[in-house]
This record gives structure tokens, sequence and C-alpha cells, in this order.
């Protein structure tokens, strides 16, 4: 595993891979630059799907991904601001749990942590109460990394408030927006006013000019450790885009952070 004080590599990963070649990018990225970490989030179909395994791509295509000591997948399950019902979402939760032991598994099929999509940015009881269900169910799960799984939150905006009272993830999306409002003074003052520290801060960014990507990437590394940013305006986690190879160099040239 590369330096984990380093930036790290976000792919939210909802494009379904029909052939050997659809990943390519990515493997590409991860083989070129192994001091650079990877964090992939693997949406079979809007969740691990209905059934006890995923389709056969991703069942080949998984495996591919965590051959990469750098590369570091979780599976992505939407709980819609804890609207979701509970016993729905902790199915979800275990169905990628037992990918890693079912007989007809191939070797590397598993992901080490979940993305809780649709998270709330606002406390309360019940949705506290809802996401530390669900955290300790990723954290309990051998068929996911244990206690070494990785509990990931999307707001996509800044938490009001300590991480603790939403579950306590390990990382959490502060910010998911295109590039032109992210810039806007309102989303700024926020991010300053309740973002939480930097290793545990994720930022998903779209709209990016080809011009300004590295600087804004540089920006970023800044604000937090775990970044995505493309020019894509549209189908931006369906595609890796023009500027994804700049994207990555980028991110690797970033200076880390201790």
């Amino acid at each position: 595993m590369a330096d984990r004080t380093k930036p790290w590599v976000v792919m939210p990963l909802y494009y379904y891979p029909l052939d050997e070649a659809t990943w390519k990018p990515l493997y590409d990225a991860a083989a070129s630059y192994p001091d650079v970490n990877f964090l992939v989030v693997v949406n079979p179909n809007s969740g691990p799907g209905t059934e006890p395994l995923p389709g056969k791509d991703y069942a080949r295509e998984v495996p591919r991904l965590n051959a990469f000591p750098n590369v570091h997948a979780v599976g992505y399950v939407r709980v819609d601001y804890c609207r979701k019902p509970l016993a729905d979402a902790c199915a979800e939760i275990e169905r990628y749990a037992r990918w890693r032991r079912h007989p007809d598994a191939p070797p590397g099929l598993h992901v080490e942590g979940i993305y809780v999509d649709e998270t709330p940015n606002h406390h309360s009881p019940s949705a506290a109460r809802y996401l530390d269900h669900l955290r300790r169910l990723v954290k309990a799960s051998d068929g996911l990394a244990g206690a070494r799984s990785t509990v990931v939150h999307n707001p996509g905006t800044p938490p009001e408030g300590e991480l603790a009272s939403f579950g306590d993830p390990d990382l959490v999306c502060v910010c998911e927006e295109p590039y032109h409002l992210f810039q806007g003074d309102g989303l700024q003052r926020r991010l300053v006013d309740w973002a939480p520290e930097h290793e545990r801060c994720v930022y998903q960014i779209s709209g990016v000019p080809q011009g300004e990507l590295a600087a804004a990437v540089q920006d970023l590394c800044r604000r937090g450790r775990y970044v995505f940013a493309t020019d894509l305006v549209d189908d931006f986690y369906e595609s890796f885009g023009p500027s994804w190879p700049g994207f990555v160099a980028a991110v690797s040239e970033a200076a880390p952070r201790g």
C-alpha cells in the first residue's frame, strides 16, 4: 500500500464494465502510479444488486481491481437520507460481505468497506442511531475487512456538527458539487465552518475546466486527503473523460500531509 499520508484518488466507479477494456484507464493509472492510493466505489446495480453475487462482468473485473495493492474498493449503498428501511440497507451491506466467502465467487471478489450515499448533513437522534448501526455492522463484517473496513458517508455538503453524532464515519464527502458552485462564497464559508479534519475529508468536484484542473486539484488536496475532480459536466461517474490522466498526475504531485 502506498504512503497513506499522501492524497488519494477517489473514483466513484458507476461505470458498467461491459468488457475488459472498460475500466482500463483505472488499471493503467493504478499501475503507473504505484505510490498513489485509489479509493474506488464499486456500484453494480445502485448497490450490490439483488442476487448473492454480482453479474459475470463485475465478477471478472472487481478481482482485477483488488489485484492492485494501491486500490481500496468499497461498495455503494444509497440510504436516501436515512429514509431507506434500515433492514434493507443492512441487507445490502451483508450481500457485499458475503461475496468473499460465496462458493462460486472467484478469488479477489470482495470490497473492504461501504460508501454510504445520501447521508443527512443535519443531526437527528434517529439518523444517528441508523448510521451508527450501519457502521457497527460494517466494522463487524469479516467478509468486508472487519474493524479495518472503511465507512464513507456522502452528505455532499459539510455535516453541521461532530461526525460522531452522524455515525462516526471514517471519511465524509463534504463537497459533491460542480466547480462553479464549489467556488461560491456561501459554500466556501460552510466548508471553513463545518468541514472535519483534513484526513477524513472527501471532495468530489465536476466541471473543472481542463486548463484549471492541476491548480484545482492542488487546492482540493490541501483541503482533504481524498479527491475526485473531472472536466466532465454530465455522466462524470460513468466515464473517465479527457481530464482523467491529468487528474491522477496532479494528485500524484500534491504534497503529503501528516
